[in-house]
């Protein structure tokens, strides 16, 4: 079934009252956005263009009203598509005065009822303008005091609505498909750029926009590394190939993998696959409002560990999904963070079992008010053999 382009703007209103509710608590006269999630969260202004790092584009978010657009001149034709009114530009890109005194002038015509104004600056946030624009406006600002809020912001965009969470789910949904149809497509002497190359053109067949993240590792009884790739190297009998992909449909992620082996897979492999397929279903059975990300992340380990799991470095066995490939949170042993009707999370536990050798398994799930609900077909309980 064809799937809704973008959002009707109830959404939009819908968000932004949420975050102005947030604000007053906070004691915010205004927020200022400054990434392409943020922009587009609140503006619905989705463009490539931020692929260029050239110009600085800024979202004003008043303590009433609708959002006023701050940006270059190129794309004010793009936000006058938006259910924004109230849209500013300058001439960009200037070295001289790169939209700094259009944004200063923004902010100081507001209101000022708390005398403090939001900036994504902490945990897991990006400015995305020079810093020296940066305290320039701090010092044009009236009366005004900056203060982070990236935790603030973090915390508003992992709820989801019903509507991101179904984008999100259908893009899940080809992606597991594309996953479970490639095992007909490959085999063993490919490369593993060249299995990457069919998975991606299934994918984009399928309806998918883009597949901007995919990673591969194989080797002789399992894979040393879940983050590069994929390389030209040879897949051959024997080996275990993991494949993880982020792919995009109306700018929402998918975030998991699936693994294969090929020929005569060593019997402590499939243990190992065994092992982490176990350790997500313990995630699946705990996941659910009022439980910490602690909690699930200990559930996973327990299992991990009575199967054999060395000592590990990973950091984390999750985070969230949704605008971005990764979001905020992290599914780590000391985050007490309270799990929420409308996350959406990946569950990822993953271990050593052998010197140099890693078994990871990833699924994607939406928190329900009782429980959690897989956005995608499950995983094979026990690993596709590919002969």
């Amino acid at each position: 079934m064809a799937q809704q382009r973008r959002f009707v703007q109830q959404e939009f209103e819908q968000r932004t009252q949420r975050l102005q509710a947030a604000m007053r608590e906070y004691k915010l006269d205004a927020v200022v956005l400054t990434t392409e999630p943020h922009v587009r969260y609140y503006s619905g202004f989705f463009t490539q263009f931020w692929q260029s790092p050239t110009r600085p584009w800024f979202l004003v978010i008043p303590l009433d009203g609708k959002p006023i657009a701050v940006i270059p001149q190129i794309g004010v034709s793009g936000m006058q598509d938006t259910w924004l009114d109230d849209i500013r530009s300058w001439a960009a890109p200037d070295p001289d005065d790169d939209g700094v005194s259009l944004l200063a002038s923004a902010c100081n015509g507001l209101p000022q009822r708390f005398g403090q104004i939001g900036f994504t600056l902490g945990l897991q946030s990006t400015l995305r303008m020079p810093v020296d624009d940066f305290k320039t406006l701090i010092d044009n600002l009236t009366g005004t005091e900056i203060v982070d809020i990236a935790l603030l912001m973090h915390k508003l965009l992992s709820i989801k609505s019903e509507l991101e969470i179904e984008k999100i789910r259908h893009v899940c949904e080809i992606t597991a498909d594309g996953f479970n149809a490639l095992p007909a497509l490959i085999q063993a002497g490919e490369s593993q750029r060249q299995i990457c190359k069919k998975l991606r053109i299934d994918l984009l067949n399928r309806g998918a926009d883009d597949t901007p993240y995919m990673i591969a590792g194989s080797g002789p009884g399992g894979y040393d590394s879940i983050i590069m790739g994929p390389t030209d190297n040879i897949v051959t009998n024997g080996d275990v190939l993991i494949i993880d992909t982020g792919t995009v449909i109306d700018g929402y992620f998918s975030d998991f993998d699936r693994n294969y082996g090929f020929g005569k897979v060593n019997d402590n492999v499939m243990q190992a696959y065994r092992t982490v397929y176990n350790a997500t279903e313990a995630g699946l059975q705990i996941a659910r409002p009022g439980v910490t990300l602690a909690v699930l992340f200990q559930a996973m380990w327990k299992v991990l560990e009575a199967g054999g799991a060395q000592p590990s470095d990973v950091g984390r066995m999750g985070h969230g999904l949704g605008m971005q490939l990764t979001e905020w949170p992290s599914i780590t042993a000391s985050d007490s963070t309270v799990i929420e009707p409308g996350m959406v999370l990946t569950l990822e536990p993953a271990m050593s079992f052998a010197v140099g050798k890693q078994m990871v398994h990833e699924e994607n799930i939406a928190i329900t008010e009782s429980g959690c609900e897989l956005l995608s077909k499950r995983a094979w309980p026990e690993m596709p053999i590919i002969n």
